[in-house]
């Protein structure tokens, strides 16, 4: 599998998956819920891996690379079910980020 594919790649992926094996998307309130839990089970495994907090025997499954895609995929889903193109939205919100703040933490005495 190639590890090297494009944001809109991953969206036509995805779209053809729920196609051919989901039936179709869940409600985007439904997704949106599941986008919330699966950032849960990301949070779970940062915290008990980088935190304070120990893995308990059921935490051990799962895993950093595993649970960010899972966020990714719902993500990917809300953006297909609502005509959003992630990579023109990515491209913009990078440039409305780097005009807007691009002395910003340079200049952060916090930062140094």
């Amino acid at each position: 599998m190639n590890n090297t594919i494009t944001i809109q790649d991953a969206q036509n992926q995805v779209d053809e998956w729920i196609k051919t094996y989901g039936v179709r998307y869940f409600g985007e309130l439904t997704n949106m819920a599941i986008l919330t839990e699966e950032v849960g089970e990301l949070a779970r495994v940062i915290v008990r891996t980088y935190g304070e907090q120990s893995f308990k025997n059921s935490d051990k499954e799962h895993n950093l690379a595993d649970e960010m895609a899972d966020v990714l995929w719902v993500l990917i889903c809300l953006a297909n079910q609502t005509g959003v193109n992630l990579s023109e939205a990515f491209e913009k919100n990078m440039q409305k980020k780097t005009t807007r703040d691009n002395t910003r933490h340079l200049e952060n005495e916090k930062l140094k």
